[in-house]
């Protein structure tokens, strides 16, 4: 089982490591949750209350900030951006936990999608686990990569099935499921099933034994190509994260949200949801289209060809 949101949080949280290692103690038994401190809200129900309700706010086009943007003219803020000094800030500063290097990650590196991970053991057990350490970084061949939490010595289900059986899927998390998927976080006693306590339906795949999300819009079957551990700067000998690269294999796709070619998903109906900071997530509602320039055409003007100049020392 993973906590929603906080997946990447548990393995570096010193005081929900004291929970995680407690001997004799199975998975899911202690709230790791409570233990990292990630729910801020201390009476959630009653914050939530005082919100509007969802709105069902459809997909549509919108013009850039600025449509007659040019050259050389930096922001389209007016320089205000300019005004604001920075702060410096060194992630291995005495006595900074890595607890703050994690929250600073996770809320500044947004949105970020949720790999809804799929995977099974060789006895046929399942886990199903949301990991906001997700990202695509090749396309021939598809290879993805998601991180996880912890070393090998102490890898929880969704990796430890992953090393075992060397496949998995990678489904994207869409409104029509968020709450379901986050249900999949719940800190249940190990061998409970993700599938039965959310609702949520397997179906089956082509070239892995693990199941896909039915409710899924975009769904990757994918094989195990590598895996990379890392350990703690701050404490070394301590393994804090597993990178899993992975090709896909198979790709599934809603046939409402899949044009002719097969070769764009509709972002209206795929409505993927994605990871902000602490416990909140994003929703993708508006886009807007920027063609790639290009150099001959866009330096015609003579003004233009004034912003041509040699790259200089402290670019």
């Amino acid at each position: 089982m993973s906590n929603f949101g906080d997946k990447e949080q548990r393995e570096q949280d010193s005081t929900a490591r004291e929970h995680v290692n407690q001997p004799n103690v199975p998975e899911g038994r202690m709230d790791s949750n409570k233990a990292a401190g990630h729910n801020s809200h201390p009476d959630f129900e009653k914050v939530q209350g005082s919100r509007p309700d969802w709105r069902d706010l459809k997909w549509n086009f919108t013009k850039t900030v600025d449509p007659n943007w040019k050259l050389g003219q930096g922001g389209n803020d007016g320089g205000e951006s300019l005004k604001k000094e920075h702060v410096e800030i060194d992630p291995y500063q005495e006595g900074r936990p890595a607890t703050s290097n994690y929250k600073l990650l996770i809320s500044g590196i947004v949105p970020r999608p949720i790999g809804f991970v799929s995977t099974r053991s060789k006895d046929g057990n399942t886990n199903l686990a949301p990991y906001s350490y997700t990202q695509v970084v090749n396309h021939d061949p598809p290879i993805l990569v998601v991180g996880c939490t912890g070393g090998f010595d102490n890898a929880k289900d969704s990796l430890r099935n992953l090393l075992e059986t060397g496949e998995c899927v990678i489904n994207i998390v869409s409104e029509h499921f968020i709450e379901a998927a986050n249900a999949t976080s719940i800190n249940a006693p190990y061998g409970v099933s993700e599938w039965s306590l959310t609702g949520l339906h397997p179906a089956p795949c082509k070239t892995v034994k693990a199941s896909r999300v039915k409710e899924a819009v975009f769904s990757v079957e994918g094989k195990l190509l590598d895996t990379k551990e890392f350990e703690s700067r701050a404490t070394p000998g301590k393994k804090t994260g597993v990178l899993a690269i992975i090709e896909g294999t198979r790709f599934w796709v809603r046939e409402d949200a899949i044009n002719e070619d097969r070769n764009l998903i509709d972002p209206a109906i795929l409505r993927p949801m994605s990871r902000l900071g602490g416990i909140t997530f994003g929703r993708t509602t508006e886009g807007m289209e920027l063609p790639r320039p290009q150099f001959d055409e866009q330096t015609k003007s003579e003004e233009a060809k004034k912003l041509i100049k040699p790259k200089t020392e402290g670019q």
